[in-house]
C-alpha cells in the first residue's frame, strides 16, 4: 500500500529487497572500516607503526577506486544475482585469508582484493536499489541501502572493535567471513525476483553518460567530501587514546555514539534529498567543516572530542543521500557505471584521506592534525558544489 507524504504525494514503501541488500552492505561496511578501531592492535601484531596500519584502510579504498568499474564492466552481462552472490563469496573467502596471514605485504594484498569485491558489490546493488522505486524516491531507497554502513557504524565497528581487541583481530575477520556467507542466502533468496532478470547493457551506452561536465563535478564532490571525513576517522582512535586521554575501552563507546548519530543524518537525509537537494547538502558539508575544525583544536579538552565525533556521524549521513542521488540523477542511460565510478568516488576519498592524515602525522604535527585536514578537503566540497550549481542553471537541472 502506498503511503502519502504532508505534500499529498503518493510515496511506495522502498520494497524488501533494498532492505537485503542493505544487510549485506553492513557487513561490507563493518569490513571496509572496522580497522579504524584496531589499528593499535594491527600495528603491534604486524611489527609496524601506526601510520602504515592506517594505509591498509587506504589500500582498501584504493582497491574500491580501481574495483568497483572494472567489476562493474567484466559483470556487465552477467545477471545482477549471479554478480551479488559472486562477489559475497569472493569477500569471505578473503576474509578466511586474512585471517590466517602473518605478515604486511599479504594482508595488504587481501585488503585490496577484498575492496575490488566490495565495490563490485557495491555498483550492482545500488542499481538494483534505484530500479526498484520510481526516480521520486530515488534518495529515500537509497538512504535505506546506506542504512548498511551506519548500522555497522552502529554495531558492526564498535562490536568487531570489541572482539579484536579481546580476542584478537583475526577473531573479526573470521566473523566477518561468516556473515558474508549469510549474505549469500539473502541475495540468492530475493534478489532474483527484483534484479536478477534485467537484461544485459552495452559499455558503449554506458559510457555516454560521462561525456557530462555536471557528472565528473558531482564526483569530485564527493571524492573531496569523503576524503576529509576519512581523514579524521582513520586516526579517530588514536586520537580518542593518545590525545583525549580515554582508555582504550572507550574507543567502542565513542564509535557507538558517533554511529547513532548517523542514524538520525540517514533518516533526515533521505526525507529531505528528494524534495530539496541543494540545501540538504550544502547544510550537511558546511557542519561537518565546521565540526572538523573544531575537533582539531578542541580534542584535548575533556568531552570535547567524544561529542565532535557524535555529530561528525550525523553530517556525514545527511550528505551521503544527495550525493548519491545526483549521480544517479545525472546518468541516465548509465546506471551500472555510474554507480561503480560514484563508488569510486566515495574511495578516492577514502585512500586519500588517511594518506594525507598519516603524512601530516609523519610530518610532525600530531594526531589532531588529521581533522584540520579534513576541514580543508570538505571546503573543496563546497567549492566544488557551488560549482554544480551554477552548472545547473546554465545547462538546466538533471
Amino acid at each position: 500500500m502506498a503511503s502519502t507524504t504532508t505534500a499529498g504525494v503518493h510515496r511506495r514503501p522502498v520494497p524488501r529487497v533494498v532492505t537485503v541488500l542493505a544487510l549485506c552492505v553492513f557487513v561490507l561496511g563493518t569490513s571496509e572500516f572496522v580497522l579504524t578501531g584496531l589499528l593499535p592492535e594491527v600495528a603491534a601484531d604486524l611489527g609496524v607503526d601506526i601510520p602504515a596500519a592506517g594505509y591498509l584502510i587506504s589500500g582498501f579504498a584504493v582497491g574500491m577506486v580501481v574495483g568497483a568499474p572494472a567489476a562493474a564492466v567484466a559483470t556487465l552481462r552477467l545477471p545482477r544475482r549471479t554478480t551479488l552472490v559472486a562477489m559475497l563469496l569472493a569477500v569471505a573467502v578473503l576474509h578466511v585469508v586474512g585471517a590466517l596471514c602473518t605478515g604486511y605485504p599479504l594482508l595488504m594484498a587481501v585488503r585490496v582484493l577484498t575492496a575490488v569485491a566490495t565495490g563490485g558489490f557495491w555498483a550492482v546493488a545500488a542499481v538494483v536499489t534505484v530500479s526498484s522505486v520510481g526516480p521520486g524516491d530515488r534518495a529515500r531507497a537509497l538512504s535505506r541501502l546506506l542504512a548498511g554502513v551506519t548500522v555497522s557504524n552502529v554495531v558492526g565497528i564498535p562490536l568487531g572493535t570489541v572482539l579484536g581487541q579481546q580476542f584478537g583481530w583475526r577473531a573479526t575477520f573470521w566473523a566477518i567471513a561468516a556473515l558474508a556467507l549469510l549474505g549469500v542466502a539473502g541475495v540468492g533468496a530475493l534478489v532474483s525476483r527484483s534484479g536478477g532478470g534485467e537484461p544485459p547493457r552495452r559499455l558503449s551506452a554506458e559510457l555516454v553518460a560521462f561525456r557530462r561536465l555536471r557528472l565528473w563535478v558531482a564526483l569530485g564532490t564527493t571524492a573531496l567530501y569523503q576524503a576529509g571525513m576519512i581523514a579524521m576517522l582513520a586516526y579517530l582512535a588514536s586520537l580518542l587514546v593518545f590525545v583525549a586521554g580515554l582508555a582504550p575501552g572507550w574507543v567502542p563507546v565513542v564509535q557507538f555514539g558517533a554511529g547513532l548519530g548517523s542514524i538520525g543524518g540517514i533518516l533526515l537525509g533521505g526525507r529531505l534529498a528528494d524534495r530539496h537537494p541543494w540545501p540538504t547538502l550544502f547544510g550537511a558539508l558546511c557542519g561537518a567543516a565546521t565540526l572538523l575544525a573544531l575537533l582539531g583544536t578542541t580534542a584535548t579538552l575533556p568531552g570535547a572530542a567524544p561529542a565532535i565525533a557524535v555529530g561528525l556521524g550525523f553530517v556525514a549521513f545527511v550528505a551521503s543521500a544527495p550525493l548519491n542521488a545526483r549521480v544517479f540523477a545525472l546518468a541516465g542511460a548509465a546506471p551500472t557505471l555510474a554507480s561503480a565510478t560514484n563508488t569510486s568516488a566515495f574511495n578516492v576519498g577514502n585512500a586519500l584521506g588517511p594518506a594525507l592524515g598519516g603524512l601530516a602525522i609523519a610530518g610532525g604535527l600530531g594526531l589532531t592534525a588529521p581533522p584540520l585536514v579534513g576541514a580543508v578537503l570538505v571546503v573543496g566540497a563546497v567549492v566544488l558544489a557551488l560549482v554544480s550549481v551554477r552548472l545547473d542553471r546554465r545547462h538546466g537541472a538533471p
